[in-house]
């Protein structure tokens, strides 16, 4: 009895560890280069320097994913709403050309990157990438609040921003 109990309690530490928000990124993550709108290599720990001491918002999307066009009206109501917030999209499409035709055709406002190898690679591991759109909560300190939110957690997301202004 004494060993089921002790591995019940192993197994909800490791889920509640595995599950829990990240409050900050890692150093691999920060030290991975995104392209710019230039075409000029960035690091992300950099992108996130130029946001210090404002509440931002990272959305991490594609031009190709379903998901994330549904997404753009809750998106663009979210800028509406909070326009003292920045926000930062980092696209996961497959060829340059598509990434800059998907921010003019979606109209989104702000700070454009592209990881270009896509979500399975470097960038998206070292975030824990899983699924797109996905969007990340940061702080004016830098601490992030939200780590992992999807299309469906407007909610949630809009009640955070309200409580960090």
């Amino acid at each position: 009895m004494k060993k089921i109990i002790v591995c019940l309690v192993a197994m909800t530490a490791i889920f509640a560890f595995t599950t829990a928000e990240k409050t900050k990124f890692s150093k691999e993550a920060l030290s991975k280069k995104l392209i710019n709108t230039e075409n000029k290599e960035v690091s992300f720990k950099s992108i996130l320097k130029k946001h210090t001491g404002k509440v931002t918002v990272i959305e991490v999307w594609a031009s190709w994913c379903g998901d994330c066009v549904k997404a753009m009206p809750n998106v663009k109501a979210m800028q509406e709403n909070n326009p003292t917030v920045d926000y930062v999209f980092i696209s996961m499409d497959k060829a340059f050309d598509k990434w800059q035709t998907g921010i003019e055709k979606h109209e989104l406002k702000g700070d454009h990157y592209w990881a270009t190898d896509g979500m399975k690679g470097a960038f998206g591991q070292s975030i824990d990438l899983d699924w797109i759109p996905r969007y990340i909560i940061i702080d004016k300190t830098g601490k992030i609040v939200i780590y992992r939110a999807i299309e469906t957690d407007f909610d949630k997301i809009n009640e955070t921003l309200k409580t960090l202004q």
